[in-house]
């Protein structure tokens, strides 16, 4: 019974960190394989975290963001948040859904579900549609880090 709650741990404690910004599944793949979880395991729970938190992000961040803008503790930081997240808006900007995916797809630090959820509240994207082009890209992502984290692996 303790093996299987200490694995469920493992599992959960993999999902929650692909939820969180910056880390992500790129951090969380091989968070997992380092716990002993197989990598394709670790590649699918990673997938799922980083997918659930996407329809939160869309709906939230831009009232959120609103909010916060007009205090005054965090009205500059959210004046960075944005004016760093349309920096990399290029792309999207540019081919729309496609760079969506596209630039969640690139398993790069700040090329997330995070910055492109904020890219897509502040370029006006379709949701649903946003959703749909994150969640390929993630799946692409969650393929490249996989078969990083799988080469390292067996190179060591």
């Amino acid at each position: 019974m303790l093996d299987i709650l200490e694995e469920v741990k493992r599992e959960l404690f993999v999902v929650f960190v692909s939820m969180l910004p910056i880390v992500e599944l790129r951090g969380a793949i091989p968070l997992g394989i380092s716990m002993d979880l197989s990598p394709i395991h670790s590649a699918v729970l990673s997938i799922i975290g980083n997918i659930v938190i996407i329809p939160f992000l869309l709906k939230l961040l831009q009232p959120i963001m609103a909010f916060l803008e007009k205090t005054y503790i965090f009205s500059k930081t959210v004046g960075w948040v944005k004016k760093r997240s349309m920096k990399k808006a290029d792309i999207v900007k540019k081919y729309s859904l496609i760079g969506l995916f596209i630039f969640v797809a690139i398993p790069l630090p700040g090329t997330g579900v995070w910055t492109g959820s904020v890219i897509a509240s502040l370029l006006k994207l379709n949701h649903k549609k946003a959703f749909f082009a994150m969640v390929l890209g993630i799946i692409v992502a969650g393929i490249i880090v996989l078969t990083l984290s799988y080469g390292v692996i067996t190179i060591f």
